[in-house]
This record gives C-alpha cells, structure tokens and sequence, in this order.
C-alpha cells in the first residue's frame, strides 16, 4: 500500500475496531464460534438496536460475516485475517482475547442428534476433518456445501449413498451453526445420511431418552481408520 493513501484503508477500520462496543464484540468472535446480535449486544453491553448499528458498521468494513439460521442471524469474523489482526493489537495492548465457555451440560454437548443430524463436539470435529480432507467446499453465502470428488469418494467409502441423498427435494449439504461449540457441523441430506450410516453400523448408539448419542469402541475404531484420529 503507498504511503500517502494507508490512511485512506486503514483509518476507517481502525475507528470500527477502536470503538470499545465494536471491540468487545470482534474479540469475543475471535474463537471461531458465531454469535448472534442479542449475544453480542449483552457482550457489548447496548440494547439490541444499538448492537445493529454497531454490527452494521463491522459488516461495512468487512470485519464480520452474518448468515441467516432459522430465526437467528449468526455473526463471525469475516476472514482469518481480521482475526490475525486482533490478535496482533492484543499482543501490542498486552492484553489476551477471552474464550467462549459453554455451559452446555456435557454429555449433551459431546455428540447429540440436531434434527437428523449429528452435532456438538462430535459433529464438529467430523466437519472439520471433512473440510480438512478436501471433502467438502467452502461453504457459500448461503452456508451451502458441495463435495469435491474426494469427497465423493471419501464420503462413498463410509458407507454414504450420495447419490440418494442429493436426489432428494431437501438442502444436500450445508454447514449448520451448533449452538453448543458455535461452529459448524454438517446438516442438509448428507448430514442426515452420515448419521443414519453411524448408527446403522453401531458407530455410535443414541440414549432412549434423549438426544444424546455416544460413540462405540466400534466407532472409535472405524472412525479412525476412515479419518484419522478424532478425539471423541
């Protein structure tokens, strides 16, 4: 960037990141977990409307992200590089980001069913081991996925009927918000398709009476051998 214009980039998101509200909002986003307006505006400590205006003004300066869940709008960082550079102003502030602590009773938070799909802290790791084998895309705006062709293989080989699951009149695939770890999981068709597989094959067996499922010696063991070791 030349000299003379820096300032013309720079200043504004300095003043979107120097407003102490705004501040509290990005640092609290910087563990990855999205969040929605009415959180961030108990975090920033404004009424909701306030939280809006102040959220709008992040989205201009392309510090955060929304996508629409539901009834919920969901906020992130934008990018890794809005969360490179918070980081970089906490070192020079002397200061350290607080973390996200859930308060999700833990077995629940562990691995349950959301809908017909796996979620917490299982559903979370399975998405990004997906991501990180190059399975999936980047979700869209929209939150959507596709698979890559080592995805189709890959997704094949646990046992997935892809085909079956895109034909059907649903989302295939999409990166859904859990409201426990506030990352995503893997919903849509195939999600439903993962889950069904998992328990048909006693990778993981669900409790009577609840959402709550846990993952067999089995599944540890295949689970293992298909993606590698998942600390679940």
């Amino acid at each position: 960037m030349d000299v003379g214009t820096a300032d013309v980039g720079v200043a504004p998101l300095a003043a979107a990141i120097g407003e102490p509200v705004r501040a509290r909002m990005l640092y609290c986003l910087i563990d990855g977990r999205a969040r929605t307006s009415t959180e961030l505006a108990i975090i920033g400590g404004v009424t909701p409307s306030t939280a809006s205006v102040h959220l709008q003004r992040l989205r201009l300066q392309r510090l955060v992200k929304v996508f629409a869940q539901g009834k919920h709008r969901y906020y992130s960082l934008d990018r890794l590089e809005v969360a490179v550079a918070l980081e970089a102003l906490s070192v020079l502030a002397g200061e350290g980001s607080h973390k996200f602590v859930p308060n999700t009773p833990r077995d629940l938070r562990a691995a349950r069913r959301c809908y017909d799909h796996l979620a917490g802290t299982l559903g979370v790791r399975l998405y990004d081991r997906y991501t990180t084998l190059g399975w999936l895309s980047r979700p869209g705006k929209d939150a959507s996925c596709e698979l890559t062709s080592a995805g189709e293989s890959g997704f094949a080989a646990l046992g997935v009927d892809v085909a079956t699951a895109r034909a059907l009149r649903r989302r295939f695939a999409f990166a859904c918000v859990d409201w426990s770890e506030r990352r995503p999981h893997l919903a849509g068709a195939l999600g439903a398709a993962v889950l069904s597989v998992a328990l048909q094959k006693k990778w993981i067996v669900q409790d009577l009476d609840s959402r709550i499922v846990r993952v067999t010696a089995k599944g540890k063991r295949e689970l293992a051998a298909r993606l590698g070791d998942l600390p679940v």
